[in-house]
């Protein structure tokens, strides 16, 4: 893999460059956010590690920018800022969010992770329901023919339910295999990521794709 590192540290840069060049991986390393921007946009990479708190231009900015730019590129945040909220707010633009200290190994393996994502266990590139089309290899998402912008948490939200379509999906399940929380972070993410997702999902179309079973979960049909 050839990966982009953008992190001021030199101490958290020279162990995660050491750690990825004995795997047989090739690091780039940028010293703060606007070179990371010049060199994400100027060259391929499998890969991003971004610290959130970067001079000239923060993480989340430059990933913002690069999303915005089009960039579907797997990122994770590697930042020693790890309240509830922040991670929150980090992985609605990042694919993942790993907090300092950490072990080198389990930043191999969750970057291990985001390269499989794209490649699911079956052959199956695409997901359909209704007027909705889900491209799982370009990350895009369509209904009725139009583009709908999402942000990565929303994508894998939408993802996650569409897969289990015609089955109740609880909160519970939602918190763990969207944020990957296995407790109860005692917010209303999931509740304000599925008001966003349908204010994009249903606007300018018929039918509501969602379905709220009250006090149980979600549901999406497989009605045309």
């Amino acid at each position: 893999m050839r990966l982009l590192l953008v992190e001021d540290d030199e101490d958290a840069a020279a162990y995660v460059i050491a750690g990825f060049r004995e795997k047989g991986h090739v690091v780039d390393r940028a010293r703060d956010g606007q070179d990371g921007l010049m060199m994400a946009t100027n060259a391929q990479y499998d890969a991003f590690i971004i610290d959130r708190m970067l001079p000239r231009l923060d993480g989340f900015k430059l990933l913002s920018m690069l999303r915005a730019g089009g960039d579907r590129t797997p990122a994770i945040f590697l930042t020693a800022v790890g309240g509830i909220e922040d991670r929150v707010q980090g992985l609605d633009i990042a694919d993942d969010y790993l907090v300092k200290p950490f072990a080198f190994a389990e930043l191999h393996a969750r970057i291990g992770a985001l390269r499989r994502r794209p490649a699911p266990e079956s052959a199956e590139t695409q997901l359909r329901v209704g007027d909705l089309e889900i491209d799982l290899l370009a990350r895009t998402v369509r209904r009725a023919g139009e583009k709908i912008s999402l942000q990565p948490t929303e994508f894998r939200l939408l993802e996650y339910l569409v897969r289990h379509k015609g089955e109740l999906v609880t909160r519970t399940m939602l918190l763990e295999n969207v944020w990957d929380f296995h407790f109860d972070p005692k917010t209303n993410i999931v509740e304000t990521h599925i008001s966003r997702l349908r204010s994009k999902m249903d606007r300018g179309f018929g039918g509501e794709l969602i379905r709220t079973v009250r006090g149980a979960g979600y549901i999406v049909d497989n009605d045309e």
